[in-house]
């Protein structure tokens, strides 16, 4: 979920380090972008929890050791409701995904904290199950083929708008229970909410309204024919005595359409690009996969998640009361963003952190999270890149970059981590 479009470096000046060194380096710029690393490498050592400037304007809070951000993610201190917030001196409105307040879509699992949370998470886990996602798994590989077949015969493509976005975005959509000829209409949308993600918000709030629209009617008109589907089984949930109203079944579709597309296509992206960027750890991948080992590429998806994964920064938090945290003293309705990021490159907690290792098994990465807030979608995206990456690198074993890699250009943003395009080339391939 992008927040806001990286500013200058003149807008961006942060506060003095906590141990008195040198201004850290100049955050959300365009080359902090393209590499935010060897930044988040300095607060780690300098300044682990950093109050700074976001380009929004809004004063916040940047946990980066990993300890510090297993610790916040889970500390019951921080809220989830921006409500918490907003009751401060900080302006209204500038944090969360853009258009949700309007659309009346804030009573989601982002923004809420037990017992709610606890409540509608317990729902959504029922329609969300293991089970449903093993059984999708044939599909998932259906659809890969599919968007494949669609530009093997080319020996060009742009793997993010040609692959790692449509993916994710009929997947979610299938196990929605959005009808096939309806989904045009979501891949249109949410394209809407990568292109404008890290720009203008007006374009991500109008998708938004759009979609929560949709969702609504979709939902009415499912409660007088109920299918084998995740928004049938919030129907159900609702109807059974669970309390899940229809705004709330409408916010539950809505994120996990919203958090479930963007998390996937940064993980199919960023993920090749490693790949392509450590020529001897693809190397590894693709002779397991050519001997039919699947070990490899287990661990390889979880080390990719580790070593440059979607979420860069965890969702936004915001202080009940007056704490000190990593000897910096926080106030209540002070936001604070835990950046997974630079936690998962901390050398206290894993060995040699800047070096691509497929094989790495002591891998506790926050890549999705950590506590009652875990992503719930992690299994189905863990699968669709598993087999995104597996399907690639079996049918295209030649795939190498089309441009030189200092000319691809990241996405603005806050929260997600990902590329505009992916240019590749390979060998024409029949279908």
């Amino acid at each position: 979920m992008h927040e806001q479009t990286p500013a200058a470096p003149e807008e961006t000046a942060a506060d003095q380090s906590v141990d008195g060194s040198a201004a850290p380096p100049t955050l959300f710029d365009w080359e902090f972008a393209t590499d935010p690393y060897p930044a988040y490498a300095w607060l780690r050592e300098h300044a682990p929890v950093h109050r700074t400037t976001l380009p929004s304007g809004v004063e916040a809070w940047l946990v980066t050791r990993y300890a510090d951000a297993r610790q916040a993610l889970a500390d019951q201190r921080l809220s989830k409701n921006p409500a918490n917030h907003e009751g401060s001196a900080h302006a209204k409105g500038r944090t969360g995904i853009p258009g949700e307040r309007k659309a009346e879509l804030m009573t989601h699992l982002l923004n809420i904290d037990p017992p709610d949370h606890t409540r509608l998470r317990r729902l959504v886990s029922k329609a969300f199950t293991p089970r449903r996602v093993a059984e999708f798994t044939p599909r998932v590989q259906e659809l890969t083929d599919h968007l494949i077949d669609g530009f093997c015969e080319k020996g060009e493509a742009d793997l993010i708008h040609e692959f790692a976005f449509p993916l994710p975005i009929y997947a979610i959509c299938e196990m929605l229970g959005v009808p096939r000829e309806d989904q045009d209409d979501f891949r249109d949308w949410a394209g809407m909410m990568i292109r404008h993600g890290g720009g203008p918000r007006g374009g991500v709030a109008r998708s938004v309204k759009q979609m929560r629209t949709y969702l609504g009617e979709l939902i009415h008109r499912k409660r007088d024919d109920l299918g084998d589907d995740l928004i049938s089984d919030l129907i159900r949930a609702s109807d059974h005595g669970d309390h899940l109203t229809e705004a709330e079944a409408t916010a539950m579709a809505f994120i996990l359409l919203f958090a479930g597309f963007e998390t996937t296509v940064n993980l199919i992206g960023n993920g090749v690009h490693s790949l392509f960027m450590n020529p001897e750890q693809r190397e590894r991948l693709q002779l397991s996969l050519a001997a039919g080992e699947s070990g490899l590429l287990a661990t390889g998806v979880e080390e990719l998640l580790r070593y440059d994964g979607p979420v860069e920064l965890a969702t936004w938090r915001f202080a009940t009361e007056s704490f000190t945290f990593g000897g910096r003293d926080i106030a209540a309705g002070d936001p604070v963003l835990v950046v997974l990021a630079a936690a998962d490159r901390d050398p206290e907690r894993f060995a040699d952190p800047d070096t691509l290792d497929l094989s790495r098994t002591d891998n506790q990465h926050l890549g999705y999270g950590h506590g009652i807030h875990y992503c719930l979608g992690a299994p189905l995206a863990r699968l669709e890149g598993q087999t995104a990456l597996a399907t690639l690198l079996t049918r295209l074993p030649d795939l190498e970059l089309a441009v030189p890699p200092e000319e691809l250009r990241w996405r603005g943003g806050l929260i997600m981590r990902g590329l505009r395009t992916l240019p590749v080339r390979f060998a024409p391939q029949n279908r």
